[in-house]
């Protein structure tokens, strides 16, 4: 591109046509007018003569000049003019784009995007091979035109991973196959990442390196994690910075399975730092439904978070072995679990067989001993499903025979008849302590109070196992608490009693903590390496770059060790997977995660993704062009006398198009019938009550949304009428709401509502007072309808008939809800002799679309949703709210449907009749 004055032209060769302009003005100078033929019979002596000097009559200046500008026009629009032209050198040679292309540049890709394209334009212009390397997905270079690539720029896209030391690896490679050298210019997503460094080296021996960095600092969120009774959320970025504050989104399905925002919450990074965090304490069943916490304005997979069972509140059951201890409670065995576990668990009650379909998180049994064949097949296949058995010991289990030859199934390990005493009267011993929790054990940690003491306990059989399977133990190194893996989930046995009978333990609150730390484990669904060894689990959602979660199709299953361990990449892609009846979320970040910021050395250039915005005028220097030779031709004319002709045909046609329309309209008239004619307009009646306006207003647009997503049928946005200023003709449907303090329409007003109704319009009137008082004149609303709807030519009407076509016309429907349901609804009456014709369902009713209905249902708030699409008032409660709620939508597509089809359900009565005329 050559820059000429600030601006730049793409075909500058072209200018030279202006040096043939003088020439131009030579020619042009002199157009002979044409000749006007008169017969004169005198002329005839005339013939023969020559004149020798003959005079041309010369071009006026200005039409000269109005040709001068639209030949230059011409020239210079097609030398490709561009204001605001780029300033950077083109360079020669080849060049490489080199692209991050990682989640952390996803939220400015559109900006990458364009950018790219402004350097492939420039590279096309100075002839240079391109080649793009995208070191999420690295492919060997091949150097190819600018204009190849350009094609291929929308299927660009980021990958929701960073590049891997196996792909940097093979970008390395590469790039050191290229013979020949070339530029590199690097797009940057600001994050480090391992053999940066190393491709960079390998980039500046083929050539000058580039980069180009993103403003835009990167966000990122990790993991929720679910402690203490709160979600605990961090929010990351990648370099430390003065005191900002963003918002996290929580998202998940309401009830009728709608994804919303059902909880946001401010966050704040300190001055200097890197992290903030915040904790959540929600409703178990709002939290339940969560599937994603997201940073707000941040489009990428590291700003989103997905949820998995982990923050499910826990389900328990409870089963203790029964003993007659009538009004002793404090005794009973699951007295102590039960007030522990009120705090953070739902308890699923019943018996062994009928919790086991509830799935519960974790099933206790406190001194049972003895299970049936089918009790103990279910309760294994529950536990390999990823469930966690809690059992206690007690004077049942000490006195039978469970796991005394060979280990049981659900015992961790193999026990010894009989308990042990080791304190008391009947003992020689003293109560023992607790010994500290090893590493291992999910107690490590924990402080054990002095005061906690064993009396009694079930002992294990020495196995060479047993040490593996021992998670705590008491002072003297018996087995206090044994556990074992079963499949995905595990059994876990306290050689105790839940209650305060062989041990204190119980009355402490280290109790407290040891259940927590067990119901944790269990909550999340066991996420322990060990604990996924040899399992594989499915994807069913994964994200892409930006973020978005989508079906995972035909993905083969991932090992589940690499699914905690390993790295995200091609292979293990974040999103939802799922064994068995279990589902774990795998995300961009773990739990340990950190964003590193990328340090460039000095000697490379920097530069940020501004884009210069070129803006071509050729296009208008054309079009200029073009106005000027036809404002020359109308000259041209009426210098020659030929003009009279085209100036008649042009009033002509103004007169007709002008004809029709003897009163002139206001410009505000006019833009008023052109929005409303253009498409389909649903409007309401301005009632002079704003509240009532907005929700009426509203409400059409969640009815044109409604028809918009399950119709043929696109309305535009509504709008709100006044009837003593406003044409009614435009629209189909009018929707009313009454108030007691609306005005008295006009005499024209009602003139013109006559006329509307006539010419097969609809009028909705809604009273909006069932909730109140039912139809009719008991209210302040009903009593405001009879007097606005006295002066209205309005038929016979009668409660809308079971086969009229207002419940078939799109949805069958028996019931018209708003927000408000219960009250009839009004429609024209049937024909006296309507008849039900042999065969068909119903009558021949209302040949024609009714022109008023009329109830009290508050459809406008059933209906109305704000900017966002979200339903703006509430109906009902729960799931029956949205049942009415969807009913009173299929109530108004039923309406418009109605209103633009007429008749052409109840036709339907006509086929036999057709039938058996065709001989069918």
């Amino acid at each position: 591109m050559t820059v000429l004055a600030g601006i730049g032209f793409t075909a500058p060769w072209v200018l030279l046509g202006l040096l043939t302009l003088p020439i131009l003005w030579l020619i042009l100078r002199a157009v002979p007018p044409a000749p006007i033929r008169r017969l004169f019979p005198a002329v005839t002596l005339l013939l023969g003569l020559k004149d020798d000097e003959t005079v041309s009559d010369r071009t006026p200046w200005w039409l000269l000049l109005l040709r001068m500008l639209a030949a230059a026009a011409i020239i210079i629009g097609l030398a490709g003019p561009v204001l605001n032209p780029s300033r950077d050198q083109a360079g020669t040679g080849p060049l490489l784009l080199v692209l991050d292309a990682s989640w952390a540049g996803a939220t400015r890709w559109s900006s990458t995007l364009d950018q790219i394209d402004t350097q492939l334009t420039e590279a096309g212009r100075a002839g240079r091979p391109v080649s793009i390397l995208r070191l999420t997905e690295p492919e060997p270079p091949i150097f190819q035109s600018a204009e190849a690539w350009r094609s291929r720029l929308p299927g660009l896209v980021p990958m929701p991973w960073q590049p891997s030391d196996a792909q940097i690896e093979a970008a390395i490679a590469a790039v050191r196959d290229v013979s020949g050298g070339f530029e590199t210019h690097w797009f940057s997503d600001r994050l480090s990442y391992p053999g940066h460094d190393a491709l960079l080296s390998a980039l500046r021996a083929q050539g000058a390196v580039t980069v180009y960095r993103s403003p835009a600092p990167v966000l990122a969120v990790a993991p929720a994690a679910y402690q203490d009774g709160a979600i605990r959320l961090t929010a990351l970025r990648a370099e430390e910075g003065p005191a900002e504050s963003i918002t996290l989104l929580a998202q998940g399905r309401d009830p009728a399975g709608i994804m919303r925002v059902l909880h946001s919450t401010e966050m704040e990074f300190e001055n200097g730092s890197d992290q903030a965090q915040t904790e959540l304490s929600l409703p178990s069943e709002l939290r339940a439904r969560i599937t994603r916490f997201e940073i707000q304005g941040q489009r990428s997979a590291g700003a989103v978070t997905l949820t998995d069972d982990s923050l499910r509140r826990r389900e328990v059951a409870l089963i203790a072995g029964t003993r007659n201890r009538e009004g002793l409670e404090l005794l009973s065995p699951l007295h102590y679990l039960t007030q522990v576990l009120i705090p953070t668990a739902d308890f699923v009650d019943g018996g062994l067989l009928e919790v086991l379909p509830a799935n519960p998180d974790v099933i206790v049994l406190a001194d049972v001993a003895k299970l049936s064949d089918t009790e103990q097949a279910e309760l294994v296949e529950w536990v390999e499903q990823g469930g966690l058995l809690l059992r206690f010991a007690g004077p049942r289990m000490a006195a039978s025979d469970l796991g005394r030859d060979a280990e049981d199934t659900l015992l961790p390990v193999r026990l010894r008849s009989g308990g042990r005493s080791v304190g008391g009267a009947m003992s020689w011993g003293e109560a023992k302590g607790l010994a500290p929790f090893t590493e291992g054990s999910p107690f490590h940690g924990l402080q054990i109070p002095e005061d906690v003491t064993v009396t009694t306990q079930v002992m294990a059989q020495p196995d060479p196992n047993l040490a593996d399977r021992v998670i705590a133990s008491l002072s003297d190194g018996t087995p206090l608490v044994t556990r074992k893996a079963l499949g995905l989930g595990q059994v876990v046995l306290f050689h105790v009693t839940a209650d305060a009978e062989w041990s204190s333990l119980p009355l402490s609150g280290l109790f407290v903590e040891m259940l927590d730390r067990l119901a944790v484990a269990s909550a999340a669904k066991s996420r322990q390496v060990e604990q996924l060894q040899g399992t594989t689990w499915e994807p069913i959602q994964i994200l892409d770059g930006f973020g978005v979660l989508s079906d995972a199709g035909n993905l083969p299953g991932v090992d589940g060790v690499n699914l905690v361990s390993a790295q995200v990449g091609p292979d293990l892609r974040p999103g939802l997977y799922e064994s068995g009846k279990q589902k774990l979320a795998r995300n961009v970040l773990n739990e340990e995660a950190t964003l590193t910021p990328i340090i460039w050395p000095s000697d490379v250039p920097i530069k940020g993704q501004e884009i210069s915005s070129e803006t071509p005028v050729g296009g208008l220097l054309l079009s200029l062009a073009l106005i000027l030779l036809t404002l020359d031709v109308i000259a041209s004319l009426a210098l020659s006398g030929r003009l009279g002709l085209a100036r008649a045909t042009a009033m002509a046609l103004g007169a007709m198009l002008i004809a029709p329309h003897a009163q002139a309209q206001t410009p505000d008239e006019t833009e008023f019938a052109l929005n409303s004619t253009q498409e389909l307009v649903l409007a309401h009646v301005l009632t002079g009550d704003p509240q009532v306006d907005d929700i009426a207003l509203a409400g059409l647009r969640g009815l044109r949304q409604t028809l918009f997503y399950r119709t043929s049928v696109e309305p535009a946005d509504p709008v709100g009428v006044d009837l003593e200023r406003d044409e009614l003709a435009f629209f189909p449907l009018l929707y009313w709401p009454i108030t007691p303090e609306q005005p008295q329409p006009s005499v024209e007003a009602y003139a013109k509502l006559n006329a509307y109704l006539r010419s097969g319009g609809m009028i909705l009137f809604d009273t909006r007072d069932a909730n109140i008082a039912g139809f009719g004149a008991s209210s302040a609303n009903g009593r405001k309808l009879q007097q606005l709807a006295a002066p209205l030519n309005i038929p016979s009407l009668e409660p809308i008939p079971r086969d009229h076509v207002l419940t078939r016309a799109f949805y069958l429907l028996q019931d018209f809800p708003g927000r408000h349901a219960g009250t009839e609804v009004w429609v024209e009456a049937a024909p006296l002799d309507a008849e039900q014709i042999e065969g068909m369902p119903f009558r021949n009713l209302n040949d024609n679309v009714t022109p008023v209905v009329i109830g009290g249902n508050d459809w406008a708030g059933a209906w109305a949703v704000d900017r966002n699409g979200q339903a703006l008032l509430p109906v009902g409660r729960g799931y029956a709210g949205e049942r009415q709620r969807e009913l009173a939508n299929r109530f108004g597509v039923n309406l418009v449907m109605h209103v633009l089809t007429g008749n052409y359900k109840s036709d339907q009565v006509h086929v036999p009749a057709l039938l058996d005329r065709l001989g069918q």
